[in-house]
């Protein structure tokens, strides 16, 4: 039994290693690809730089400190918009499998609020709470709901009707139900919603940031996109990939982390 995990393991590796040299070979290609569309002069330098200026542009935002107030200042809109959208999208989804009174008068409002894209309400809410912050909150929230709580409630509802009369049996009661079987068993949808919830967060925080503030990894990409600095604004870009993909890889190690038996499924 040791010999096969020791195997397994080894397996693994070996699969994680040939995945990341595909991946490497990959951003490889592409640049390469950048660099000679850039030395054919197949693109103007103001559309598409090529790729060692933006490196050079990109270190020196890092060295300067400006990449990282921007950033900084982006991902505090997504963290706190996203546990806003958390919390209540946990709620609701809670609250619409345990409650048939709120699933039949609240989920119709849901489900018609549900289909309009976030950014459309860009224009209200710079109206609401004006520029800055405060419209951030309001779209990454309103956009990173709808996935946690439509997870958390197919979540719930997934949950067979034999753990919860197991659970009675032993003499649980609603609290201890909704504790010890609802939620640990619906925790690979929760974790699934959660982690759509926050990469569209990230999405629309910059969509925000384009038009509602004057700060911000958005702000920053329009900024030099009316000043023609084209490569700052592909430096940009790259930030936000590279935050995004972080912050995918960290819901990942959650999902790891609190559903081992899911994640090796």
């Amino acid at each position: 039994m040791r010999e096969t995990n020791v195997s397994t393991s080894r397996l693994s590796k070996k699969k994680r290693w040939i995945f990341h040299q595909k991946s490497f070979l990959s951003y490889l290609s592409v640049l390469a690809l950048w660099y000679l569309a850039s030395r054919l002069g197949w693109f103007e330098s103001t559309i598409l730089p090529p790729p060692t200026e933006v490196i050079k542009t990109l270190i020196n935002l890092i060295v300067s400190g400006q990449l990282f107030a921007d950033a900084g200042i982006s991902i505090w809109r997504v963290l706190v918009g996203f546990t806003i959208a958390a919390i209540i999208g946990i709620g609701f989804g809670i609250l619409t499998a345990s409650s048939s009174r709120f699933k039949e008068y609240g989920s119709p409002l849901l489900e018609i609020l549900r289909p309009i894209p976030p950014v459309a309400f860009v224009p209200i809410a710079i109206l609401w709470f004006g520029i800055g912050n405060g419209p951030a909150y309001f779209l990454v929230s309103f956009a990173a709901f709808f996935p946690i709580y439509t997870n958390t409630l197919a979540g719930i509802l997934s949950v067979s009707q034999i753990h919860y009369d197991a659970a009675l049996c032993l003499g649980a009661k609603r609290r201890l139900l909704l504790m010890e079987v609802s939620l640990p068993a619906s925790m690979p949808y929760l974790l699934a919603g959660l982690k759509t919830g926050l990469g569209t967060a990230w999405f629309v925080v910059i969509v925000a940031e384009l038009v509602g503030a004057q700060s911000g990894l958005g702000y920053m990409i329009q900024l030099n996109r009316l000043t023609l600095q084209s490569e700052k604004v592909l430096a940009g870009m790259i930030a936000i990939g590279f935050l995004g993909f972080s912050m995918n890889k960290g819901m990942s190690f959650l999902q790891k982390r609190f559903i081992p038996w899911y994640a090796e499924s």
